[in-house]
């Protein structure tokens, strides 16, 4: 049964996954008008955020509801009351004689009870929905100046910018294996963007216009602040698990469910145009979106294939992380960014060099090293676990 989970997993991850690159990659270059001929870009990254965090959102409550278990309050279900607190009451927990023993752990009740606070959770989820929005338009701005494969193998490389926002938010320490990693990936990076002749964002209709060194380091330069938003991203919602022992669906739901609300609260505000930020000249990012699907129906296909394809997604990675460990989802993850690669130059017609796939190839070696380490010392502490359970057999 386990094998059949874990193969379902694995299906799941890649081809939802793979099926949202083609459909954000499709989203990043232009579109006929069916009015003029005319090509535009769609340029609301906003309302894809929007349409993909609510679907996401749905989808994490239908699976909470799914998986409830008997006697759960609401509160218990979406992660607001701890579980570990409610056990430390001891209301239904028995003794072996059959006594209720919830009286003999009040204190610890009253400790944990304090350590957990809704508003502080709830808080930190709000933190996590505001870094995501934020950092949303500048991986879809980044588009415009790089190479799809170059931003896959960018976003391949988040353990950089969450070792150092970790350090600089929380003040975490590494193992020195881990500064060698991000040395490769650098190196990596560097090749790729060092030795690409491709333009980014191409349009079957009128090609590619000419990409200089400037134009390529705005889009570096995008991608940059993307990863390091991903990266406090990320570290927040390490300290969320780590305090507040909620579950990955319940993050999904609370984060999604934020980010829905604040991306919609904010795409029908009256805006100037800015840069990344706001970039269609439309009154409100909603209204822009509205006519841009109007004028170019084309697009509602991948919008709804990002949306559809984002929100079962993350399902299955959550599934997978709960009842198969991070270990095993970074495989699944790493192997899906480099087939998401191929995918993109196969579908797309995107030319690599000699030096850019040797560059990927360190990229992927790097991050390698990082699984093998993480294997490495997962199976030490299981060979101390097992002996220590040992020894109490022997005693």
């Amino acid at each position: 049964m386990s094998y059949l989970r874990l193969g379902l997993c694995v299906v799941g991850v890649y081809s939802m996954f793979l099926l949202w690159a083609i459909a954000q990659e499709r989203l990043a270059v232009p579109f006929e008008s069916v009015i003029d001929g005319s090509t535009e870009k769609f340029k609301s990254p906003l309302f894809l955020g929007t349409c993909q965090s609510a679907l996401s959102s749905i989808s994490a409550l239908l699976y909470l509801i799914f998986r409830r278990k008997s006697g759960q309050s609401l509160a218990q279900l979406l992660g607001l009351a701890s579980s570990k607190t409610l056990h430390a009451n001891g209301s239904t927990k028995s003794s072996a004689n059959g006594a209720v023993s919830g009286h003999s752990s009040q204190a610890e009740f009253k400790h944990a009870d304090a350590r957990y606070s809704s508003k502080a959770l709830l808080l930190r989820y709000f933190q996590c929905s505001v870094f995501i929005t934020s950092a949303a338009p500048f991986g879809f701005a980044a588009l415009s100046y790089i190479t799809y494969p170059a931003m896959v193998l960018g976003k391949s490389c988040k353990l950089v910018p969450v070792m150092i926002m970790n350090v600089l938010l929380y003040r975490r320490r590494f193992a020195p294996h881990k500064y060698l990693v991000v040395g490769m990936v650098t190196l990596g990076i560097t090749m790729f963007m060092g030795f690409g002749k491709e333009k980014p964002s191409k349009s079957k209709s009128n090609g590619a216009s000419e990409l200089s060194m400037s134009t390529q380091l705005i889009g570096v330069a995008y991608l940059l602040i993307n990863l390091a938003i991903d990266g406090a991203t990320n570290s927040t919602q390490d300290e969320i698990f780590a305090r507040f022992k909620v579950s990955g669906q319940q993050m999904m739901f609370w984060i999604n469910l934020f980010c829905t609300v604040l991306t919609s609260v904010i795409s029908i505000l009256p805006l100037p145009y800015i840069p990344v930020l706001h970039p269609s000249h439309s009154r409100t990012e909603l209204e822009g979106a509205l006519q841009f699907i109007h004028t170019h129906p084309s697009i509602i296909m991948p919008l709804a294939q990002f949306a559809v394809t984002g929100a079962l997604g993350q399902l299955f990675i959550f599934e997978t992380l709960q009842h198969f460990g991070s270990l095993t989802l970074v495989t699944i993850t790493l192997t899906r960014k480099l087939f998401t690669m191929l995918l993109s130059v196969v579908v797309y017609n995107h030319t690599l060099t000699g030096g850019q796939w040797a560059g990927a190839g360190v990229v992927f070696a790097g991050i390698s090293v990082e699984a093998w380490v993480k294997r490495r010392d997962v199976h030490a502490k299981r060979v101390i676990q097992e002996k220590e359970k040992a020894k109490i057999k022997n005693l």
